[in-house]
């Protein structure tokens, strides 16, 4: 299994989404959807709850690849990002990238949100984003303190990262705080940046559309 790209700089900034992605979770997964000319690059930002999957939070990266691909694997981002260190090692400059054989089947990776029905809801500005990320991370390393369970951890971050962005007046932007997790981890957005994202929603699920990438995050069946 192998993937073509354009040219160095698009297999690059493949290489530093996986080391992000690595960076929140050392022993996460991506998924490689490839159709056509074009990649989507899935990683899980924060893991579901319970058979549905409430609140998981995905981001999403989509790359052009060189000629036509047809290739839907799940693999260990620590494989993929030990062929992008093999490479850097070895100064291969080529813009084939071999994928790891080995697949794996983390959870999330079989609820992917659907891929049409999506409706415009409001708008959030990314420096709204990023400081709702900054809030959760404070409120998850104090309110977790050393020794506690898994399971507890779990569902502290579960609720931190639901609890809804507010605009700068306090108003409700449909975006969770999830979502400014992963801008913030996966580089969609850097503070300074004054730009605003798209919010959609399809049933359970909500995207974050941002310039660099998607944030798409499931809530409970059923909630507005």
């Amino acid at each position: 299994m192998k993937l073509t790209f354009p040219d160095g700089e698009t297999l690059a900034d493949l290489g530093t989404y996986v080391a992000r992605a690595r960076s929140l979770e050392a022993d996460g997964a991506v998924r490689l959807q490839a159709v056509g000319g074009v990649l989507a690059a899935w990683v899980c930002v924060v893991p579901g709850q319970g058979l549905t999957g409430s609140g998981t939070v995905l981001g999403l990266r989509t790359m052009a690849l060189a000629g036509a691909h047809d290739l839907d694997v799940t693999v260990a981002l620590a494989a993929l990002g030990d062929r992008f260190a093999r490479r850097s090692a070895n100064g291969e400059a080529g813009t084939t990238l071999q994928v790891p054989p080995a697949e794996i089947s983390p959870r999330w990776a079989g609820v992917l949100p659907p891929r049409g029905g999506w409706q415009p809801i409001s708008t959030v500005r990314t420096a709204d984003l990023l400081a709702a990320a900054e809030e959760g991370i404070t409120e998850v390393a104090q309110g977790a303190p050393e020794g506690s369970g898994a399971a507890a951890v779990g569902m502290l971050r579960a609720r931190v990262w639901s609890h809804e962005v507010l605009d700068a007046a306090g108003a409700p932007t449909g975006a969770p705080a999830g979502a400014g997790l992963a801008a913030r981890v996966l580089g969609f957005a850097r503070a300074g940046d004054e730009r605003s994202a798209t919010v959609h929603r399809q049933g359970a699920w909500t995207r974050v559309s941002l310039p660099s990438g998607y944030v798409l995050s499931r809530g409970a069946t059923g909630t507005a």
